[in-house]
């Protein structure tokens, strides 16, 4: 069986974060990290095509095996949501088209698993991401929240990932028993 090397994204129609890791047994390895950016004043659809170019530009480089992508979370400003689930789709689609298998969490179930709780601050989730991967410097907050997404993937996911959350409930941003 070949190592698990896990691509995470963490979707953003102006910037599109992306983490590459390696798992060898309880251990996370650090491959790359960054970010793919998307110019304003192109139109929706340049916008869209330059995420799916960049994503697979990135899947091609890195040759994960397995991918994770964080779930759209509903916003204030309904406008700005249905950018990010466009966004989202450009990158879903990059991976599919790629053929890997690609795992969804949430940012709670993010949190949850490179923090500890649900609630965690942009702050804590890059500082353990740092810690965890043992990194000599801080990525960016959209490289940092990717590979946290791919470390979420890596920590709860066997197979396709799906985290083992039947039975428990959320409760102060954990999840509860």
């Amino acid at each position: 069986m070949s190592v698990p090397r896990i691509l995470g994204i963490d979707p953003g129609l102006r910037v599109t974060g992306f983490g590459v890791l390696e798992k060898h047994g309880n251990q996370l390895l650090y491959v790359a990290s960054g970010c793919i950016k998307s110019n304003d004043k192109e139109s929706l659809p340049e916008r869209i095509s330059t995420l799916f170019k960049g994503i697979s530009e990135v899947i091609a480089t890195y040759q994960p095996n397995q991918a994770a992508v964080e779930k759209v979370f509903v916003n204030v400003n309904p406008q700005s949501t249905l950018l990010l689930g466009q966004a989202r789709g450009a990158a879903l689609s990059a991976l599919v088209h790629a053929g890997l298998p690609v795992a969804e969490y949430t940012a709670l179930q993010v949190k949850q698993a490179v923090v500890g709780h649900g609630k965690a601050a942009k702050e804590q989730v890059q500082d353990m991401v740092v810690r965890l991967l043992n990194l000599p410097g801080s990525p960016t907050a959209d490289a940092a929240d990717a590979l946290a997404c791919a470390i979420c993937h890596a920590h709860g996911g066997q197979g396709l990932g799906a985290l083992a959350t039947a039975g428990y409930r959320v409760k102060g941003g954990r999840l509860i028993g």
